[in-house]
């Protein structure tokens, strides 16, 4: 009996991922025909802390956009940083060819969401029309803005997002594992999110490369409701605008689109975000998208309680078999095809390992999300 109910959760995991892999194919890559530059105004609006390593290198990537630069300001908001980085931004800014503002956040105890905090104090400064995020290690690609812009005008959308892959430059062979295989996990995240706005069911979105009409965001109200929340700058308000406005929230899909990260150095900065991260599904007021995510860890919870069955001689090794093969097969495939897109094609011989270890990954933190909710974020304790 309890091979049979395992098997039946899996079996239903196989077939949303057949359903992922066919939505996926049968939305093809944007294609822009041309530029046009005389599109709305945007203010891109970075929030940073202690991002002095990184963030000279985002702003070179801006003054290269092929976007029109009278079209477009960025605005860097400094929450508080104990490094160099606000002294690097006011040198920058003495030479940037580029509309560059510093919003330096006053000093804030017990701010549960400081990256909230920090865009929605840019955008009462903010002069574009359009407002896109992006965080402090991030790169883009010269056409970043100008794809944005030109998918925007020609949707008509209120908010878009678009992909975000993690950046692969390690030099020792430990920390490059690391890498690629955050790498592999974010990337099935990222692709389940784009399938799901494809069918204009939106559940998850990422700030690193979110674009919003500012008069969207002051509409819904902007982060009201869930100001208290260490996370949800990105997701919580795109469920609000696609509450009132469901046909106008889009995916991006342009590898001229893709922002680039840093992936996380250290298990215990990776531990903190990914536990912000689960914590959020008990805050989601769609009842879709909260059983989803239950589904998704019932579907890789099973897996594991499968493996300790085995070992218990409660499950024989057929069944084990059967229940990892139909969990892994539809995944893999739709993995082979976010990473090609993702230009990841070098990792896809990992694939099978971080299959392996996802299950207890998801396992791990959907009972860690279950109890106190403090994290650590740049230096700081957050609820």
């Amino acid at each position: 009996m309890l091979a049979t109910i395992l098997i039946l959760i899996v079996s239903v995991y196989f077939v949303m991922n057949l359903g992922l892999v066919w939505v996926w194919l049968n939305h093809r890559p944007y294609q822009q025909q041309r530029f046009n530059n005389s599109l709305l105004s945007i203010t891109v609006i970075i929030p940073v802390r202690n991002e002095a390593q990184n963030i000279i290198s985002l702003l070179k990537d801006l003054e290269k956009q092929s976007y029109a630069k009278d079209k477009f300001e960025v605005i860097v908001a400094d929450d508080d940083s104990t490094d160099n980085t606000l002294a690097l931004l006011k040198e920058y800014q003495k030479i940037s060819s580029i509309r560059l503002l510093i919003n330096r956040l006053p000093p804030k105890e017990n701010n549960a969401s400081p990256k909230k905090r920090a865009i929605n104090s840019s955008i009462q400064l903010a002069s574009g029309d359009l407002i896109v995020t992006t965080d402090g290690d991030c790169r883009v690609g010269e056409h970043w803005l100008a794809t944005i812009a030109q998918f925007q005008a020609e949707k008509g959308a209120y908010l878009v997002s678009s992909s975000v892959t993690f950046i692969n430059d390690a030099n020792s062979f430990t920390k490059s594992l690391w890498q690629k295989i955050q790498t592999i996990e974010f990337s099935s995240l990222i692709g389940t999110g784009a399938c799901a706005m494809l069918v204009n069911k939106p559940n998850m979105c990422n700030g690193a490369n979110l674009a919003y009409m500012k008069w969207v965001f002051q509409e819904v109200g902007g982060f009201a409701g869930n100001e208290n929340l260490a996370s949800g700058d990105d997701e919580f308000l795109m469920h609000k605008i696609a509450a009132r406005h469901p046909d106008k929230v889009y995916f991006l899909k342009s590898q001229q689109a893709i922002v680039e990260t840093q992936a996380h150095e250290s298990l215990k900065s990776f531990y903190y975000q990914r536990k912000r991260w689960a914590s959020k599904w008990r805050h989601y007021n769609n009842p879709i998208t909260t059983a989803l995510a239950v589904f998704i860890f019932l579907a890789n919870f099973s897996l594991v309680l499968t493996a300790i069955l085995h070992l218990l001689s409660k499950i024989s090794f057929e069944n084990l078999l059967i229940i990892f093969a139909i969990k892994f097969s539809a995944e893999l495939l739709f993995l082979l095809l976010v990473l090609s897109f993702l230009r990841k094609k070098s990792l896809i011989w990992l694939i099978p390992f971080v299959q392996i270890i996802y299950p207890c990954y998801v396992t791990f933190f959907g009972f860690v999300a279950q109890g106190k909710n403090e994290y650590v974020w740049k230096g700081r304790k957050l609820q």
